[in-house]
């Protein structure tokens, strides 16, 4: 069994480098600015190819209680892979377009450690396919596994134009519960009408029986039901007051760099009906809705055109409802892979305590902000610098009310825009405790990463 998983990893990775060396040969001088093969002279059809790789070398101190390999560790220094993408896209004709996505998230020492086999990680993140019913962008029909979503811009976000060092992963709200990193099969409506940017999707989402963890047993706190199978709602009204924002594929840029002057509003939810359950003292089984909105701002655009400084900031509010008292931890590509069996204090529910993990995910709100400035060229280099802020504040109802503060700052080094940056970041998240009647505040917890992201 072994040999035949392995023999199609083989086979996989051959496929994929003869298709990448094919599209470069083929590629070769006809676009000096991407990795393109125009299908006709005017090059308006053509196929491009894309990849994006970043690296992380990371210090975490560690939750209470955790162990890596089963040795308890106060903190981590660990190096991994947060994200390596292949992607094709496509205009064939002048209403055809296609896109699709190939690669691994999250590939640390600690990868699938629990499950044994570090070789299994990557899989199709996008396979879409789309028709321009108008002559402009006023309509698409798609459909495919697509990140086009409903709720914010950062639950489609552009990955290689971010200008945190990651994204805000809990706007991602049902990632790999019942999508495939924040993928979902789905059909969909989109377009630009006026100063009207607009999604619309209907998504029918996996069973969280095929997350690849067994699900959550029945509690007294809401949990993804895995009985019944039901389909999801979901849309995104954007009102753009100055340029447009791009509209080739559903992934939406963190920043421009002041190449554009952008300020928009935005409002977006989710609905899924009986997607949770829960028993209550009389141990009944009790269905509840899955709801989301959000409303939002963000602000990109240049403040010198001729020094180049620019400035981006996103403001936005989260109202999210997974049932009563849902909670779930998420540590970004965890460092650690257990517990202490004499720790006792952790929260019980979805997710993992340990290593750098916080409550990401719960029913309650949110307000998560983020402010940058591109500094001024200088005459000497090409050299670019970008400090950032951000900050998460969440009230989630399974924790009595206890705030989840997470900030994070750091600096862009920009080398040649967003295809090679490097990203210095420190995070402060807090902890929590489980006493035997409530649960109280832990020591709050650092992190320091160095990101690397080349993006072609």
């Amino acid at each position: 069994m072994n040999h035949s998983i392995n023999c199609i990893q083989k086979y996989k990775s051959i496929t994929i480098l003869f298709f990448l060396s094919f599209v470069l040969i083929k590629a070769n001088g006809q676009d000096k600015k991407d990795i393109k093969y125009l299908i006709n002279p005017e090059g308006t059809h053509y196929i491009q190819f894309t990849l994006l790789n970043q690296t992380w070398l990371r210090y975490n101190q560690s939750n209470a209680g955790t162990t890596v390999e089963s040795e308890k560790q106060a903190h981590t220094l660990d190096i991994g892979l947060r994200r390596t993408r292949f992607q094709i896209l496509g205009q064939i004709t002048d209403k055809v377009f296609f896109y699709a996505q190939f690669g691994m998230n999250n590939f640390n020492a600690q990868f699938n450690s629990n499950q044994g086999n570090r070789k299994l990680n990557s899989f199709i993140h996008d396979a879409l396919c789309e028709y321009k019913l108008t002559t402009n962008n006023e309509l698409k029909l798609g459909g495919g596994l697509t990140i086009n979503n409903g709720l914010s811009r950062f639950s489609q976000p552009s990955i290689g134009t971010i200008m945190t060092m990651d994204v805000p992963v809990f706007a991602q709200s049902t990632v790999d519960q019942t999508d495939e990193f924040s993928r979902k099969l789905s059909l969909y409506a989109r377009g630009q009408i006026g100063h009207l940017d607009y999604r619309l999707s209907f998504t029918d989402p996996f069973p969280i029986t095929s997350s690849g963890a067994a699900p959550q047993p029945i509690a007294n706190f809401a949990n993804f039901s895995p009985i019944g199978h039901r389909k999801q709602y979901q849309a995104y009204l954007m009102w753009q007051f100055f340029e447009h924002e791009g509209h080739n594929t559903p992934f939406m840029p963190g920043t421009y760099l002041g190449a554009k002057k952008v300020f928009n509003i935005a409002v977006g939810f989710i609905q899924q009906n009986k997607a949770m359950w829960l028993q209550n003292a009389q141990n009944d089984t009790i269905y509840q809705p899955m709801r989301h909105f959000a409303v939002e701002s963000f602000l990109d655009m240049p403040i010198n055109k001729e020094k180049g400084s620019a400035i981006s900031a996103y403001l936005g509010y989260f109202n999210t409802n997974y049932g009563s008292n849902y909670l779930r931890y998420n540590g970004i590509m965890n460092p650690a892979n257990g517990s202490a069996p004499d720790f006792t204090m952790g929260l019980k529910g979805q997710g993992p305590t340990f290593g750098n993990s916080f409550p990401m995910f719960g029913t309650g709100n949110s307000v998560y902000g983020q402010v940058g400035y591109l500094l001024p060229k200088s005459t000497n280099t090409e050299t670019r610098f970008m400090p950032y802020f951000s900050t998460i504040f969440s009230k989630f109802d399974r924790l009595s009310d206890l705030p989840v503060l997470v900030t994070d700052a750091g600096i862009n080094v920009l080398f040649n825009g967003h295809k090679a940056k490097l990203t210095l970041n420190w995070q402060n998240r807090p902890t929590f405790i489980q006493t035997s009647s409530d649960v109280e505040k832990g020591s709050r917890k650092n992190s320091v990463t160095l990101q690397y992201q080349i993006s072609i």
